[in-house]
Order: structure tokens, then C-alpha cells, then sequence
């Protein structure tokens, strides 16, 4: 109904609201007179519909969309901060020790100096919170002075940063705690507890797995990989931390609780191709991995088959290719079953 309040149908309607015989042309007084209030209604009604869409968490974005899911008690998982192992040395390569809290650059990237671990190897935290934190390795320069110190470097990621939760992944989450029915410590309990933490995009959990009062979560990070143990820490804490069924954490008591990562089953694809006049084999091989990695991520604990006739069509789908001569999927031509424990992930891709 909004979308049909034009500027042209309110205008008409206006006009059609003046007595006949006065003069209603275009350019007229009273036309003019009606033009101007009727472009503002057009847009009021534009506005009226973006404001209604913002009411409803399907349709809702940013702080709307929290506003529109407050009543469930879900919160947008905030940004946070990613921890990198730093190893510092000084003359003829001999760690050295740096003080607590001194500030490094590793452009355009500052960290600090977090946490001890041994002499010369010290946890720095990004000072940028998300995910840009995790992709930065090597030489630190020092933004401030540091006696005997030769050579400082960041070697490892520690503990990954992450980006604020999008809209798309917090109605996910949402969508999940109302059609699903969570009470009492059941099965979707668990999993909607493991995604409550930083860095847990899917999780599912399984009773029973080793006797009476078990029970088994498996991870995955938000990009359907099997997550850091930082993060797994994170989620055995916050469900079962003593792991002896006394209930100090968010699992009831008599429950013990196993938190894991996915197992990775990489799927190696080769395949020979033919293209059209003047497309590259390297453009296709992006294409083929993009397209391959984000069909991995859709069937994350959702379907139990990697299907070759799905993987097939990924490569039939990019315009370069005219079509495929063979094809094989880790050395076969089978579709891959995948333990419900796993997750698969894309391997190596041979184009010929």
C-alpha cells in the first residue's frame, strides 16, 4: 500500500479534490500551490515505510535491529581485540626481557604488551579491535625506547580478534532461540550457550557421547573452520569450566560437558578445463576456490555429503568456462560424506 502513494497519485488525488471549471493545468496557481505538498507527502510515506521495516527484526538493521530483539535477552556480540605472540631479542640474538604495557607499531597497527609468558616472549594485544588484528606478522618497531632491545616481532596469532557481530549473523542467532525450543538445559541450549561467546559461528552439540550425563559441543569459527583454542577455552568456561558436573557454569549440575573444535576433512579438487578464447587459468582457479569455499561454508553442519554434482556446477557456473573434461574430488568422482563431528574445508584446487 506505501509504495503505491507516488507523487503522481497524490498529486492526482489533490487535484481531483478542486471543483471543476478552475484551472488545474500544469502551471497553473493552484497547481503549483499542490505540487510542493505533494512531493513532501511522496517522501513522508518513503520514510513511513523505512520506519515500519525498521520495527521487525526481519527487516530491521543496526541498532534497530537490537532495539526489535531486546525481549528475547539477546545481545549484538561486540568487537574485540586480537592477542599476538611477540618474541623480542637483543645483542647476538639473546631474549630480553621488555616492560609490561610498552607499545609497539607494526604499521598501521599499534599493540601492547600484555602478559609474560618466558624471557623475550610476551602476549601483545592489538590496540584496533576485529579481525584486522589477525593478519599482521613480523618486525615491531618500538614507540618508545627500550634499552637493550635489537629485534622485536610478532610470530603467532594467540588469541584472534573479531569484528562487531553483523546484522546477518545476530538475526541468525535470533532467528534460532524462538523457532527452536531452549529450556531446561536441552540440546539447543547448549548450542545457543556456545554461540553466545566471541568467535563461535555454528555449534551443535550431542548427548550422551561418552555415558549417562555427557555431553559433547563441537565448534565452528565464524568463517565454518574449526576455531583457535583460545576460543574453545572460551566456550568450555562459560558452559562446563570444572568439567566434573557440579554446575559452575552455565550447564546444569550432574552435566559434564566436553567442548571441542570441528575436524577439519579437507576436499582437494582437480579438475581440466576448457576456456573461452582469452581467459586465464589463474583467474578461474580464484573463481573456482571462491566459489568452492563459500559452498563449504553453506553445508557447515547442515548437510553430511559434500556433493560432486554441487562442486561441478561451481565450475560450470563461471563464465570463462565452456566446460570440464575431468574433474576429480579428493582423487574421485564420488561425493564425500562428511562425520558429523567434521567440517569440510577447501583443500588444494589444480587447474589444467
Amino acid at each position: 500500500m506505501v509504495e503505491e502513494q507516488t507523487y503522481e497519485a497524490i498529486l492526482e488525488r489533490m487535484l481531483d479534490r478542486i471543483p471543476e471549471g478552475m484551472d488545474k493545468r500544469e502551471g497553473s496557481i493552484i497547481y503549483d500551490a499542490l505540487a510542493p505538498s505533494a512531493a513532501e507527502l511522496a517522501q513522508m510515506y518513503v520514510e513511513l515505510e523505512y520506519s515500519m521495516n525498521l520495527k521487525f527484526a526481519a527487516t530491521a538493521s543496526g541498532e534497530f535491529l537490537d532495539r526489535s530483539i531486546a525481549w528475547s535477552g539477546l545481545t549484538r556480540k561486540q568487537a574485540t581485540k586480537a592477542q599476538l605472540l611477540g618474541q623480542f631479542s637483543g645483542s647476538n640474538g639473546a631474549p630480553v626481557d621488555v616492560p609490561i604495557g610498552s607499545r609497539f607499531s607494526l604499521d598501521p597497527l599499534n599493540y601492547k604488551v600484555m602478559t609474560r609468558l618466558g624471557t623475550g616472549q610476551y602476549v601483545l594485544e592489538c590496540e584496533t579491535s576485529g579481525k584486522e588484528g589477525n593478519r599482521r606478522f613480523g618486525s615491531l618497531l618500538p614507540l618508545e625506547y627500550v634499552e637493550g632491545l635489537v629485534k622485536a616481532e610478532l610470530v603467532e596469532l594467540w588469541v584472534p580478534g573479531e569484528d562487531t557481530e553483523s546484522d546477518e549473523a545476530l538475526y541468525d542467532r535470533y532467528r534460532e532461540k524462538i523457532s527452536r525450543p531452549v529450556t531446561s538445559a536441552n540440546r539447543n541450549q547448549y548450542e545457543l550457550w556456545a554461540r553466545e561467546k566471541a568467535g563461535v559461528g555454528k555449534a551443535k552439540a550431542f548427548p550422551l557421547w561418552d555415558g549417562p550425563g555427557t555431553v559433547k559441543v563441537v565448534l565452528l569459527d565464524n568463517e565454518m573452520r574449526s576455531p583457535t583454542p583460545s576460543v574453545v577455552e572460551s566456550v568450555q568456561q562459560h558452559i562446563d569450566p570444572t568439567m566434573d558436573g557440579m554446575g559452575e557454569g552455565a550447564a546444569p549440575v550432574g552435566s559434564v560437558v566436553t567442548v571441542v573444535g570441528a575436524a577439519e576433512v579437507p576436499v582437494h579438487i582437480e579438475v581440466q578445463v576448457t576456456l573461452l578464447d582469452g581467459a586465464g587459468l589463474d583467474g578461474v582457479q580464484g573463481a573456482i576456490e571462491q566459489g568452492v569455499r563459500q559452498y563449504l561454508k553453506d553445508l557447515a553442519m547442515s548437510d553430511p555429503l559434500v556433493r560432486y554434482n554441487r562442486i561441478a556446477n561451481v565450475i560450470l557456473d563461471i563464465p570463462a568456462v565452456i566446460d570440464y573434461e575431468v574433474l576429480t574430488v579428493n582423487g574421485g568422482t564420488d561425493s564425500i560424506p562428511i562425520q558429523p563431528e567434521a567440517v569440510a574445508v577447501l583443500g588444494t584446487v589444480t587447474v589444467r
